[in-house]
C-alpha cells in the first residue's frame, strides 16, 4: 500500500499493467472509462511516490495527488459504472454521479482556492485540506464510488463495492488522519478486480 516510495511506486506500476490490460481487452466504448480504473489509481500510486520523495509538503505531485483522489475519482466511478450499465439500472445510478458531480465541484473549488499539504506519519501520509462541510463531503465522496458500485447490479462491479467498503471502514478505523491515502491505496489494490469484469465483458456467450 503506501508505506514507502517504492511500495508505491512498485504497485502503482503493478497495478497501472493490470489497467492497461483492462484498457487493451475493452470492446465495448461504454466500458472504456471503468477499465481504465486500475490504470489511473496505478497512476495515482506512483505520484504518491514523488509525494514520499518529496518529503510532503505542497508541491506540485501533493497537488496532482489530491486532484485524482478527491474530484476526479468522485466523477470517474459514479459516470464509469453508468456508461458500462444496461437502460434499466442508469436512472438509479444517476442519483450516485449527481452526488458526485456536487461533491466534486465543492472538492475542486477547495482546491482551487486553499492549499493542500502532505505530511510523512510514520509509515503513511497524511493530507490536509480546509473543508468548511468536511463530513456531508465524505459522505457524498463514498456515495458517489461505493454507492454506485454497490448500485449496478453486477456481480463483480458489486463485489469491488463490498471490497472497497469494507475497506474505507478499516481505513478510517485505524488511520483517521490518513483515511484518503490509506483506502485510494486499498481501492487501487482492489480495482484489479476490474480485470475479472473485462474478461466476463469480453468473454463470448455459450453456443
Amino acid at each position: 500500500m503506501c508505506w514507502s516510495a517504492t511500495a508505491d511506486l512498485v504497485a502503482g506500476c503493478g497495478i497501472a499493467a493490470v489497467g492497461a490490460a483492462c484498457v487493451a481487452r475493452v470492446r465495448s466504448p461504454g466500458d472504456l472509462p471503468l477499465a481504465a480504473l486500475p490504470l489511473i489509481l496505478g497512476v495515482h500510486q506512483v505520484v504518491e511516490s514523488a509525494v514520499w520523495r518529496s518529503g510532503g509538503g505542497n508541491g506540485p505531485a501533493v497537488t496532482a495527488w489530491a486532484v485524482i483522489a478527491l474530484p476526479l475519482l468522485a466523477v470517474w466511478v459514479p459516470a464509469g459504472v453508468l456508461c458500462a450499465s444496461g437502460p434499466r439500472v442508469r436512472r438509479r445510478l444517476a442519483v450516485p454521479l449527481a452526488v458526485g458531480l456536487c461533491t466534486a465541484a465543492a472538492l475542486a473549488y477547495a482546491l482551487a482556492t486553499r492549499p493542500v499539504t502532505a505530511e510523512i506519519h510514520g509509515r503513511t501520509v497524511g493530507y490536509a485540506l480546509e473543508l468548511a462541510w468536511a463530513e456531508p463531503l465524505v459522505a457524498g465522496y463514498l456515495v458517489a464510488t461505493i454507492g454506485s458500485l454497490l448500485l449496478a447490479g453486477d456481480r463483480v462491479l458489486g463485489l469491488l463495492g463490498v471490497l472497497a467498503a469494507v475497506g474505507a471502514v478499516v481505513c478510517w478505523a485505524l488511520w483517521r488522519l490518513e483515511f484518503v491515502s490509506t483506502w485510494c491505496a486499498f481501492a487501487a489494490v482492489c480495482s484489479v478486480v476490474l480485470l475479472a469484469w473485462v474478461r466476463g465483458r469480453t468473454a463470448p456467450g455459450p453456443g
